[in-house]
């Protein structure tokens, strides 16, 4: 039991990205947080399309000042499940992650992508400052026209209060395919 405890261990609250996990960032560092659908697999698309700083898969937009996984798969927090992406923006254009943003999921359904279902699973993206909320705007006016044609259900809104998932969340997708490959356990064995 001590064991799944200190797997299960508490998420931490933040409202910058900091932490053990984030180390050695360039002053540069940019900051964007995307929310379209179960978020481990937008941080695996994001990771593997982009030379990323790092990634944190989280909550935001919500009411409760605590959430949890739990509680936000149930519906009743008002979160997003959400990554944030730690970027060189030397590098990396904010307007960029705004496109891939746009066609990796379905920004044309209002609180669902595929069979996952509620608010949690909204297509939102968070801004820092007015700039970014530019961006956002005119990547997505651009993207409703010339791709879906029909209006977007995504919502530009400010950031506000971020909370991490909780650890075993984080990389969920690569930790477990790298879990799975080492004891071939998993049904297609990789």
């Amino acid at each position: 039991m001590s064991f799944l405890k200190s797997f299960f261990r508490p998420f931490t609250t933040m409202t910058t990205p900091t932490g053990s996990n984030i180390r050695n960032l360039p002053p540069n560092t940019a900051k964007a947080i995307f929310a379209a659908g179960c978020f481990w697999g937008v941080e695996h698309l994001f990771r593997n399309h982009f030379s990323l700083l790092d990634t944190r898969v989280g909550y935001i937009g919500g009411i409760s000042a605590d959430p949890t996984y739990s509680t936000v798969c149930g519906g009743t927090t008002g979160h997003a499940e959400a990554v944030l992406l730690l970027y060189d923006p030397e590098k990396i254009r904010y307007a960029e992650l705004v496109e891939f943003f746009a066609r990796m999921h379905d920004p044309t359904t209002e609180n669902r992508q595929g069979g996952d279902v509620g608010t949690q699973y909204r297509s939102a993206v968070f801004t820092f400052d007015d700039e970014q909320e530019k961006i956002a705007k005119d990547v997505l006016k651009a993207a409703e026209k010339q791709w879906y044609g029909r209006p977007l259900a995504t919502k530009v809104t400010p950031a506000g209060q971020w909370w991490n998932a909780e650890e075993y969340h984080q990389r969920y997708l690569e930790n477990s395919r790298s879990i799975c490959l080492s004891v071939r356990v998993c049904g297609d064995g990789g």
